[in-house]
This record gives structure tokens, C-alpha cells and sequence, in this order.
């Protein structure tokens, strides 16, 4: 059974850092894209950033500069670094998972980040 279960979330003021981290069960990350979305209240779905198997970082235009993912294949886990948080990153946060060149995808249960002061 494949699990990918998020922590990190929490409240925090503007200007201020969380990270966010997925580790995953029963599918090793060393062989599938990984990434992060995040939905606000009455909004879609967006997505936020993407590492590649090769490891290569795409970020929405939104978060560039401001978030970081990295992931540890060690540890079956990916992470997202979020610095310089506005009010407007405050969303239910999503990583997923998608093996390249197949329609084979998988959902963590999202995990709440707000920024207000």
C-alpha cells in the first residue's frame, strides 16, 4: 500500500520560514517525479514546485525565489523549504508523486500552512 504522508505545517507569521516534508511508503522516490501543490479556501488547486528524477527544480513564479524542494532518496522523502511567507502562501499544501511516462500518480493527505499575523 502506497502512503505519502506530509508534516511540517503549522502558523506562522509573514516574513517568517516553514518546511514542509513528505516521506513515502511503498513506492521509492529515487524513480518518480515529486512535488508540491496547494489549494486556499474557494481556490483551485495550484501547483507549486516539481523535482525531477534527475533532480531537476521547477517552481511556480509565485514561490520562485522564496521556496526551495529538495528530496532525500535515503530517506524516501521530499521536502519544501518556504521562506518569506505572505499571507497569500497560506493554503492546505500537497505533495504528490507521478512515475515518469505513465498516468500512475499518488496523493498525500495535505497538511495546513497559514501566515498571519
Amino acid at each position: 500500500q502506497v502512503q505519502l504522508v506530509e508534516s511540517g505545517g503549522g502558523v506562522v507569521q509573514p516574513g517568517g520560514s516553514l518546511r514542509l516534508s513528505c516521506a513515502a511508503s511503498g513506492i521509492r522516490f529515487s524513480i518518480y517525479a515529486v512535488g508540491w501543490y496547494r489549494q486556499a479556501p474557494g481556490k483551485q488547486r495550484e501547483w507549486v514546485a516539481s523535482i525531477t528524477v534527475s533532480t531537476n527544480t521547477n517552481y511556480a513564479d509565485s514561490v520562485k525565489g522564496r521556496f526551495t524542494i529538495s528530496k532525500d532518496n535515503a530517506k524516501n522523502t521530499v521536502y519544501l523549504q518556504m521562506n518569506s511567507l505572505k499571507p497569500e502562501d497560506t493554503a492546505v499544501y500537497y505533495c504528490y508523486a507521478v512515475l515518469p511516462a505513465t498516468t500512475r500518480d499518488y496523493w498525500g493527505q495535505g497538511t495546513q500552512v497559514t501566515v498571519s499575523s
